[in-house]
């Protein structure tokens, strides 16, 4: 490994590329979270009712119906028929996710991404441990139960506690008791589990993630061979475990990244130098050698660390 691992995350490709280019999809992310929050936000602060409603179900302009899929689901749970407007308006979510990527709605459109990753951010300056891991299967397990207590209880259970809904409220009614759930995650995420709370526990993730199993957008380590072992992408990365089998696979491996569990979020993109990392379909069958075989290193980076 060389010396550039010692080097702060991103540093490398921000002296390479600049600072733009080192930051684009995560600015981008950031427009796209303000953006989508803000449509909602504006009839209840200005009086501009260009979308009634907020993530869970909404009507944009009187005529264009967006229901959440998993809402959706947890309805039929509780043995309700929805409207027929909620069921269009669940088509068309769930199939716009399904093809460009269920969980492209954790990293572009949930509003508490910014708080997990500000409480990642913390974390990392703070030097804190990674803490309780539970595994990742842990969060199917969660929606299964959300889908029980729905049943169970004739409820769409999950938005009694959803904090991406307690956030809307808070942000529309003001500081309470709703901002206790949104504060309890970055405290999670900050001291007890690393990531903890989107890459382990929320059922919506899960959910998007069977949503977008077999997506088109993808990202791909097309120039895997000029991989310099920096570790900046494992280090950014929210789901790390996705990159190994195309970043460090065979040449008949393939250099996409299948795993539902990627939130096409596009920080791999943006901190390597190398430019390994690019946005692609699943459908794309360039050639990529796979890297010549490196020897272990001596010391551990902070990326290294983090992975």
């Amino acid at each position: 490994m060389s010396d550039k691992t010692k080097r702060p995350v991103g540093q490398e490709a921000i002296d390479e590329k600049g600072w733009w280019l080192a930051h684009k999809f995560l600015v981008l992310r950031r427009v796209s979270q303000a953006f989508f929050l803000g449509l909602f936000l504006l009839g209840p602060w200005f009086g501009i009712w260009w979308v009634k409603g907020n993530l869970s179900g909404s009507l944009t302009f009187d005529i264009l119906p967006l229901t959440d899929p998993f809402i959706f689901v947890q309805t039929l749970f509780a043995l309700h028929w929805p409207e027929t407007t909620a069921i269009i308006g669940a088509l068309i979510v769930g199939v716009t996710y399904a093809l460009i990527g269920g969980r492209v709605y954790c990293s572009w459109v949930c509003p508490i991404n910014p708080v997990t990753d500000g409480a990642h951010w913390l974390h990392d300056k703070l030097g804190l441990q990674k803490g309780w891991q539970p595994k990742r299967s842990t969060r199917f397990w969660v929606m299964g139960m959300v889908l029980v207590v729905s049943a169970v209880t004739g409820t769409i259970a999950w938005e009694v506690v959803n904090p991406i809904s307690m956030l809307h409220r808070g942000l529309i009614f003001g500081m309470g008791f709703a901002w206790t759930f949104v504060l309890a995650v970055f405290l999670f995420d900050l001291f007890v589990s690393r990531r903890g709370w989107c890459g382990h526990l929320c059922p919506v993730g899960a959910f998007y993630g069977l949503l977008g199993t077999r997506s088109v957008v993808r990202v791909s380590a097309v120039k895997r061979s000029e991989c310099d072992d920096c570790m900046d992408c494992f280090a950014v990365c929210p789901e790390m475990h996705v990159i190994t089998p195309a970043l460090r696979g065979t040449d008949a491996d393939t250099p996409i990244i299948l795993s539902a569990d990627c939130t096409n979020c596009g920080r791999c993109v943006d901190v390597c130098a190398p430019d390994v990392f690019k946005f692609t379909t699943r459908f794309d069958d360039t050639l990529a050698p796979a890297r010549t075989e490196r020897k272990k290193p001596k010391h551990q980076s902070e990326a290294s660390r983090a992975a």
